[in-house]
């Protein structure tokens, strides 16, 4: 069974609560006596245990291979780019007769 924390908006009591999933939401403070109680909702912390939770994990062998050839010739063009960009034009000399 579930445990719900409530909070009363007339006196700023809270407290925890064990109840069924069917069972009727509480209405009446127990420490006031008022009926201004409503449920508190918090961020619930899951943990996921076991392999299939990462993206690594989904990827078919296809993919990863794809993924890895576009990597290698993303590689491949920068590293040929900066060589053309390292090279400098060189000027040929031409044998001229007289």
């Amino acid at each position: 069974m579930p445990v719900y924390v409530y909070h009363c908006e007339a006196c700023d009591f809270e407290f925890e609560q064990q109840q069924s999933f069917s069972d009727k939401p509480l209405r009446r403070c127990p420490e006031c006596g008022k009926d201004s109680l409503h449920k508190v909702y918090s961020p619930v912390g899951v943990i996921y245990k076991g392999s299939g939770f990462y993206s690594t994990d989904h990827r078919s062998s296809s993919n990863a291979n794809f993924s890895s050839k576009a990597k290698k010739e993303e590689k491949a063009e920068s590293t040929a780019a900066s060589k053309d960009e390292g090279e400098k034009p060189r000027k040929s000399k031409e044998k001229t007769d007289a």
